[in-house]
């Protein structure tokens, strides 16, 4: 057993000074106030574990480069594919490896890790046919990373289109080929060593209408999350409308995707009753506000959909920036914005969604509260930084103050995670040099 002292916490009873908690077996056994003793002193804020709930790790690749023209989100596309052409086995679990790093630097302790890089460049299998998933399983693992590989089914390039170009690595042919390779990844139902497998349709436009039911089927017969692409761009939604008659959350809704354990990644551009289906169903809204800024996608209805009943949780989609923190206050500072007015969403709400429902949305319940039962996953801020100081050491120094850069401790389970981020930096560097210099 290790007893650590919290200096301040934000636990579900709010913000506390003084607070012992006991460490066994990976979880909290004991959770009070008291004195610090001989207990291991966390000096600071310290919050439960991060979930960033939506990664594409080979992205990380491509951050300061695709800012150098103007372009658009699809010249930014042919840019991510340049790289997924570019990637082996083994330079995926690098890249992986080292962004995981960087995640974990910053807070985070539990990643989604939205997969679909599946086949080699021509499309062939390889004699693993999960060698590539296999490769970010082990990437979170030597970083310290909790992992939900949510294995994404890719199978056009758009409605009635087959794939294209590098998009035939992403391809299985059909949702049921889909199936029978990740039957093959194994430990489907709580593996060890942190990972949960789960399900991802990557979109109305890359999944056909009549190939939905079986991902989901997939998804329900393993109880696993299920995670989808929505309504990110507009054209997404004209070119469903169009093939289909309604839109992509009429769609997922008719084919019984949607869910508590469903995650509508993005969420965009909604009407009044796909907010309604997706609030009625519970059904998790996952925001990315540094991706949809960067690629200039809009801002989506959050606290519409949080009032409606839809959880919303957050990730770093293409790693443009991987800031938990900075994607907390984006949600309320991006609704400040399109509505021109304060206040829509209180901190102690935005760090839920960061922590605990994030987690949850993941497959990972018992995780992202300072509580007995809870996995022991403790993240501890600098409240004396140039940009915590003064700020109260509260949720709203979380929320509204810190950013990643003032992580100071990590645990995950328990276990010390904390990362160098002069190393961290020394190794994206390396690898992603060697990405685009072909050394």
């Amino acid at each position: 057993m290790t007893t650590y002292w919290l200096e301040r916490a934000w636990t579900p009873a709010g913000t506390v000074d003084g607070l012992r908690v006991d460490v066994e077996g990976g979880v909290f056994t004991k959770v009070e106030p008291g004195e610090p003793g001989e207990a291991r002193r966390l000096a600071g804020l310290t919050i439960p574990g991060l979930a960033d709930c939506h990664s594409h790790a080979f992205h990380r690749a491509l951050r300061g480069r695709t800012q150098r023209e103007r372009g658009t989100f699809w010249t930014w596309r042919e840019q991510m594919y340049d790289v997924a052409a570019r990637l082996t086995p083994d330079l995926y679990h690098e890249l992986a490896r080292a962004s995981y790093r960087e995640m974990v630097s910053v807070g985070i302790t539990s990643v989604g890790e939205f997969h679909y890089l599946h086949h080699q460049p021509d499309g062939t299998p390889y004699s693993d046919a999960n060698e590539m998933g296999q490769a970010l399983v082990e990437a979170a693992r030597e970083a310290g990373l909790r992992l939900a590989l949510l294995d994404t089914c890719y199978l056009a390039a758009g409605i009635g289109r087959a794939p294209e170009g590098v998009q035939v690595r992403f391809s299985d042919g059909t949702a049921e080929a889909w199936a029978e390779r990740v039957r093959d990844l194994g430990g489907h139902d709580r593996p060890p060593g942190g990972v949960r497998i789960g399900a991802a349709i990557h979109s109305v436009r890359a999944v056909p209408r009549d190939e939905l039911k079986a991902v989901v089927a997939w998804a329900d017969d393993h109880q696993a999350p299920l995670h989808v692409h929505l309504s990110e761009q507009v054209a997404e939604n004209e070119a469903c409308v169009a093939a289909y008659g309604t839109t992509p959350t009429g769609v997922l809704d008719e084919a019984g995707a949607l869910g508590p354990r469903t995650s509508a990644v993005h969420a965009t551009h909604l009407t009044d009753r796909d907010v309604a289906l997706l609030g009625a169903s519970r059904t998790n809204a996952c925001f990315c506000p540094t991706t949809e800024r960067d690629l200039g996608d809009g801002i989506g209805p959050s606290r519409r959909l949080h009032d409606a009943g839809a959880p919303v949780t957050l990730g770093s989609d293409s790693h443009a920036v991987v800031d938990l923190f900075e994607e907390m206050r984006a949600v309320e500072l991006d609704e400040r914005l399109a509505s021109r007015s304060r206040g829509h969403w209180p901190a102690d709400e935005l760090l839920r969604a960061a922590t605990h429902l994030g987690h949850r949305s993941l497959g990972f319940d018992g995780v992202g509260r300072i509580a007995v039962g809870a996995a022991a996953d403790l993240v501890t801020l600098d409240t004396a930084s140039v940009r915590t100081a003064g700020t109260g050491a509260d949720e709203c120094t979380a929320v509204f103050a810190a950013s990643g850069a003032d992580v100071v401790s990590v645990l995950r389970d328990g276990l010390e995670v904390t990362q160098d981020r002069a190393e961290v930096g020394a190794e994206l560097d390396r690898v992603v040099r060697r990405i685009w210099e072909g050394r």
